[in-house]
């Protein structure tokens, strides 16, 4: 019983930043009917932004994590300007625009190993973070707790944001009817930025996020996420918020008991092909609802 619950806290340590990463990218699906295949390109940079600031600007944590959530919002915008901005005004198909996002994360990539290089770097060991509780012998690091912690507020400032603001109000109606929005005055394209935005913003935390977990980041940490992000948008439903939240918990729980119970070779395996099961009993995913409901 005490393996099970120590298996449930690293996975859920794990699950949130799965979850993080993956609201954003289904935020952009569920407004704008995109899929944004540069989007892992944003985390890897938000990590990388993140280290900048702890390791060679001596910042503690509780600067490094909003200086990458305010840059990686700025980065996802500039996806906005320069691909599925102009796009849209001439009525391209939305896989152009997938195309366009697949190019601009090679270009990113390539960015940051001319910058950073190629190797695998490391966050600096931060003292408060290097702790540990034990409850009942199951040993939750204070690490493990922050970044829970971090993933939760955002998700329930993201959660407050949608339904109690303004802006939330304007991006459910785009996600609506991009129509409706505009009759009834709201502009599209400034609710187009706002969620590129936020989606930009959670994805550059959630790369801090991992990067100290796995106390490891590199130019190409972003596709791996990416197909994970993926699976846990099919998983959670086609631009469910709610559902993304749930899948990213739900697929970091099924890789970590994979890995204490069957072996770390099987642990993508066990885990997209359990993912696979769910689909086949529920095609729309845990939250998505099929394309005549949606009609």
């Amino acid at each position: 019983m005490t393996v099970l619950f120590q298996q449930l806290v690293n996975g859920f340590s794990l699950g949130a930043t799965y979850a993080v990463f993956a609201i954003g990218f289904t935020m952009i699906f569920g407004v704008l009917n995109l899929l944004n295949m540069a989007h892992g390109a944003v985390f890897m940079w938000g990590a990388y932004i993140g280290l900048a600031c702890v390791a060679d600007l001596g910042l503690p944590l509780a600067l490094a994590v909003p200086a990458a959530f305010v840059f990686s919002g700025l980065l996802s915008v500039s996806y906005e300007i320069v691909i599925f901005g102009p796009l849209r005004k001439k009525e391209a198909h939305r896989w152009i625009g997938l195309i366009a996002s697949l190019a601009m994360a090679r270009g990113l990539v390539a960015l940051a190993q001319m910058i950073f290089g190629t190797h695998v770097v490391r966050y600096p060991t931060v003292g408060l973070l290097s702790g540990y509780m034990e409850m009942g012998g199951v040993r939750v690091h204070t690490l493990q707790i922050v970044i829970f912690g971090i993933a939760v507020l955002l998700m329930g400032a993201l959660a407050f944001m949608l339904q109690r603001t303004r802006m939330g109000r304007a991006i459910r109606t785009v996600a609506f009817s991009p129509r409706v929005a505009e009759l009834a005055g709201i502009s599209v394209r400034n609710t187009a930025f706002a969620t590129f935005f936020l989606a930009g913003a959670l994805a550059g935390v959630a790369g801090v996020l991992l990067g100290l977990l796995f106390n490891a980041v590199s130019p190409f940490m972003g596709e791996t996420i990416l197909l994970k992000g993926l699976t846990v948008v099919i998983l959670g439903g086609l631009g469910s918020v709610p559902g993304a939240m749930l899948g990213g918990l739900l697929l970091g729980v099924i890789e970590v008991f994979s890995v204490g119970y069957v072996s770390s070779a099987f642990r993508d395996a066990i885990g997209f092909g359990l993912v696979f099961v769910i689909l086949l009993i529920k095609p729309s995913g845990l939250f998505g609802q099929t394309e005549a409901a949606r009609a």
